[in-house]
């Protein structure tokens, strides 16, 4: 795996061994791993989680974050995605951390950039790595992923988490249930849509998604949106024991999601952010690896080493 792009890319294999490598990641203090690597977090979108996780990653690994602002760049005065990277590349980038709003921004530098690329959100497309953190926390709380129920709730047509994350789940076994308003659902996605009341029933998990307003060619109204869609502290009661909470954030309270349950006993909202740092540790540590960048035995080394 020369990029990661999508989650497709990977076997079943790869996804349990990126996510133990991730759980080694978090279970030990890792520091200056290497030195004089350069990644370049280049965002073209708004991001909090992402791009700060990455560029916490990053800092542990002993990697040098090169940060990019669109606003005060060259994109400002026209200049491509294509440009911009090998602007990056030709000034020693070691890796690239690319967030576009172009579901195929990847096409555009395939084949013509010389270093590792890591997708940090195409579009309404892809969003591989949120779905690899969703993967972790799942399995830290049940110690398996095939055969749980899940659901995705919310505006399924143009979230990219709901497009990696439920193709992932379905490779890996899982039941996977679609919930969503009237012109929020994906005909592509080719999952059963069942009811929010159905699914906080018979779901182990309940992942909610955010309406995704700036991607809406017009603004729909939300007044009544948890009341006949999100999760309600009523709903929430009816949920199966052990079944949990996640929601990739930023979160609309009180549209998706009562307030009260962000941070309920049932929520790993906060967990999955938490987890996203190993995560993204473990896929730039592969990348590197594939590319002969970063040699993993070095890694494991610097690892023993940083623990005493």
């Amino acid at each position: 795996m020369r990029h990661f792009i999508s989650v497709d890319q990977l076997t079943e294999k790869d996804i349990y061994s990126m996510l133990q490598k991730a759980e080694s990641y978090r279970s030990q203090k890792v520091k200056d791993m290497t030195s004089k690597l350069f990644t370049a977090n280049l965002f073209f979108e708004p991001s909090t989680r992402t791009k700060m996780s990455f560029i916490v990653a990053q800092r542990k690994m002993g990697f040098e974050a090169l940060d990019f602002h669109e606003d005060t760049s060259s994109v400002r005065k026209g200049e491509s995605l294509y440009d911009t990277a090998k602007t990056f590349e030709a000034i020693g980038a070691n890796l690239l951390v690319v967030r576009h709003p172009d579901d195929n921004w990847y096409e555009a530098l395939e084949g013509k950039i010389s270093i590792p690329m890591i997708n940090a959100g195409a579009g309404k497309a892809e969003h591989p790595t949120q779905c690899m953190l969703d993967l972790l926390t799942i399995y830290q709380e049940y110690g398996r992923i095939e055969g749980l129920k899940i659901v995705i709730v919310g505006d399924i047509k143009h979230s990219r988490v709901a497009h990696s994350n439920a193709k992932a789940l379905a490779r890996l076994g899982v039941e996977v249930y679609l919930c969503a308003a009237p012109g929020f659902e994906d005909p592509e996605l080719e999952f059963p849509y069942i009811s929010i009341d159905e699914a906080v029933e018979i779901c182990d998990v309940v992942m909610l998604l955010r309406i995704q307003h700036e991607r809406h060619v017009q603004k729909n109204e939300t007044n009544n949106y948890l009341d006949l869609y999100g999760l309600t502290k009523e709903r929430e009661k009816k949920m199966k024991e052990k079944a949990i909470i996640l929601h990739p954030a930023p979160i609309n309270r009180g549209v998706e999601i009562d307030t009260d349950l962000v941070e309920c006993r049932r929520s790993r909202i906060f967990k999955q952010m938490e987890n996203g740092v190993y995560v993204r540790m473990a896929i730039m540590s592969h990348v590197l690896n594939e590319w002969g960048i970063m040699n993993e035995n070095f890694i494991e080394k610097r690892q023993k080493v940083s623990s005493y």
